[in-house]
């Protein structure tokens, strides 16, 4: 019977029919996205609507950053409508962008017009109703404390969504 030899050091590891976690390779994945567009730290693209303010983020996004001779240039998809307008305020972005993470990081805008995909607005907390119901078989629970605190809250939201 030959014995099995061991893998290499910098093999993947033999795959057992379960999945794996993802962790570990999303962030090679999403580097590498990242990377191709310039983006070597990508605070600029995650943080985008601190950075820029929520009116300006409305209207554009980041969409590629290169280092030229004279500095970083940004290039910003905008809506059609507001590239006019971001023209005008270049000299304040680049400073919002640079006082954000302390160094001059671009030195220049560039402008691509076309539509952005809008992002739905968050959903609506459901808030608790004040009281159940006084015939809600939740109030018949005698269990843990923890628990029955927990099965009163599904109550009361489930009597919020009702009306």
């Amino acid at each position: 019977m030959a014995a099995k030899k061991p893998p290499p050091p910098d093999a993947p590891p033999e795959r057992r029919g379960r999945a794996g976690q993802i962790a570990p390779d999303i962030m090679a994945i999403a580097g590498s996205a990242f990377a191709q567009k310039g983006f070597t730290d990508p605070a600029l693209v995650l943080q985008w609507e601190k950075i820029a303010g929520p009116e300006t983020a409305r209207i554009c996004r980041p969409l590629r950053f290169s280092q030229g001779p004279q500095g970083g240039v940004l290039t910003l998809l905008a809506e059609p409508a507001a590239a006019l307008f971001l023209q005008h305020e270049t000299r304040t972005l680049c400073a919002r962008i640079n006082t954000y993470f302390g160094h001059p990081l671009v030195a220049r805008l560039r402008f691509v017009q076309g539509a952005l995909a809008h992002r739905p607005p968050p959903p609506k907390p459901i808030r608790p109703a004040a009281e159940m119901a006084q015939d809600d078989p939740a109030r018949q629970f005698e269990g843990r404390e923890d628990v029955r605190e927990a099965l009163w809250r599904l109550a009361r939201a489930r009597h919020n969504q009702r009306g």
